[in-house]
C-alpha cells in the first residue's frame, strides 16, 4: 500500500468544566471529524489521505483546530460546515482555505494575541 500523501489531524481533546483554557469539543464527539472522512470519501481520496481524531494540538484558543500535513496548514475554529471547502479546494484544489487559515503568528508561540 502506498502512503497517505496527506494526514488531516482533527483536535479532540476535552477539558474539565473551568479550565484555563478551552476545549476544541465539548464531549469529544465534535461533528468536525466524520464530515471531513466523508467528505475526503466523497471526492475520491481513499486511501490517499488520512483524517484522523488528535489529542490537544495546543491551539486551545483557536478551536475547534485541523492541521494538514505535510505542508503543515494550520485552520481555527473550523466547523462542521467548513469541512467539504477544506476538502474541495485544500485537499483537491491543492489551495488553503484561507479564511480558517491560523498565521504562522498564532502557531508554536506562546504570544499570539488570542491566548490568555
Amino acid at each position: 500500500m502506498a502512503p497517505f500523501e496527506r494526514h488531516l489531524f482533527v483536535c479532540h481533546n476535552v477539558r474539565p468544566e473551568g479550565a484555563p483554557r478551552p476545549s476544541c469539543t465539548n464531549d469529544g464527539k465534535s461533528e468536525l471529524l466524520p464530515q471531513l472522512q466523508q467528505f475526503a470519501k466523497a471526492a475520491g481520496l481513499a486511501g490517499r489521505i488520512r483524517v484522523n481524531k488528535a489529542g490537544c494540538l495546543d491551539q486551545c484558543e483557536h478551536g475547534p483546530v485541523v492541521v494538514v500535513y505535510p505542508e503543515a496548514v494550520w485552520y481555527g475554529r473550523v466547523t462542521p460546515e467548513d469541512a467539504e471547502e477544506i476538502i474541495a479546494e485544500h485537499l483537491v484544489g491543492g489551495r488553503p482555505v484561507e479564511r480558517l487559515r491560523l498565521s504562522d503568528d498564532c502557531v508554536n508561540t506562546k504570544s499570539c494575541p488570542h491566548r490568555a
